[in-house]
């Protein structure tokens, strides 16, 4: 997990897409390569300096997970070795723990975002209004408090150097179909909570996380990109977790708070991480990978 890998260049492949923090790769007909690199978007903007290791990192966690959510949900896993797709060793070294072949699916316009706890811009939001993406919570909570129960609350999905934008329920039925909003909404619930009830047992909280859904050939929905990562995610220590304050976290908010404090106007480029920021993104990514999958 040592070696740091910014951008993928494989040659016998064609590349399709450089997200902000994968690379996806033509297999063929039916099938892609996605190659999790270790760059770093913040506030939608990638971070010039890399995090090493954060893309294996970030693999393991997902395919932890997809094993974990199976029984709810299909994923987009493909059977197929990395051997069988890169004949090259040099090339299926430089991907080597970062790189997997998933079913090419078609990927749903929204990001599906739950969130179990009261922080980030839902606590703004809420001490404005009383809400939470318009969602109505009960008056008196404090920053970090516990939600009664898990709200779904969807986003746009924005290119590279754009912003997601929350919409409401009724927005994602506009875009999505009502049946299909309610199924992603459901199943996005489901597995949070089976994997926040698990997540405890582990000594980590989990406070929000977004999730990515596709259709294959038959429209079934299917879990798809990365899942409970701590980029996607807000992991909390649960010895710590005291409501009133935004806890310590095991995810990328501490290069958000040294950003925040920075100075930095959230435009690109992104300022470059001084080595003791990236040292210890390194240390809290590890961790949060070493709890969760024992």
């Amino acid at each position: 997990m040592n070696e740091t890998l910014f951008e993928s260049d494989l040659k016998s492949l064609r590349r399709r897409h450089r997200g902000k923090v994968r690379d996806i790769y033509d297999v063929d007909e039916h099938h892609m390569l996605i190659v999790t690199t270790d760059r770093l978007s913040a506030f939608d903007v990638v971070l010039p300096t890399p995090i090493p290791g954060k893309g294996a990192v970030l693999t393991a966690l997902s395919n932890f997970w997809f094993g974990r959510t199976r029984r709810i949900i299909p994923n987009h896993l493909a059977d197929i070795p990395l051997e069988s797709v890169l004949k090259d060793p040099a090339e299926r070294a430089q991907v080597q723990g970062r790189a997997i072949v998933v079913k090419k699916l078609k990927a749903l316009p929204v990001e599906a975002i739950v969130r179990g706890y009261l922080v980030g811009s839902g606590w703004k939001e809420y001490q404005k209004h009383g809400t939470v993406c318009g969602i109505k919570l009960p008056s008196g909570l404090k920053e970090a408090d516990r939600l009664p129960e898990p709200i779904f609350t969807p986003s746009t999905k924005a290119a590279v150097g754009q912003h997601d934008e929350n919409i409401s329920f009724d927005k994602a039925a506009e875009l999505l179909g009502p049946e299909m909003a309610a199924k992603v909404r459901d199943a996005s619930i489901a597995i949070y909570k089976e994997c926040a009830t698990y997540a405890l047992t582990r000594g980590i909280i989990i406070a929000d996380t977004k999730f990515e859904f596709g259709l294959d050939e038959n429209d079934a929905l299917t879990l798809i990109d990365e899942v409970l990562t701590p980029d996607s995610s807000r992991f909390w220590p649960a010895d710590s977790y005291k409501p009133g304050a935004n806890p310590p976290s095991f995810d990328k908010q501490y290069v958000r708070d040294w950003l925040e404090a920075s100075g930095w106007n959230k435009k690109s480029p992104g300022p470059e991480l001084p080595p003791e920021v990236v040292a210890k993104t390194v240390e809290k990514y590890r961790e949060a990978f070493r709890r969760l999958s024992g």
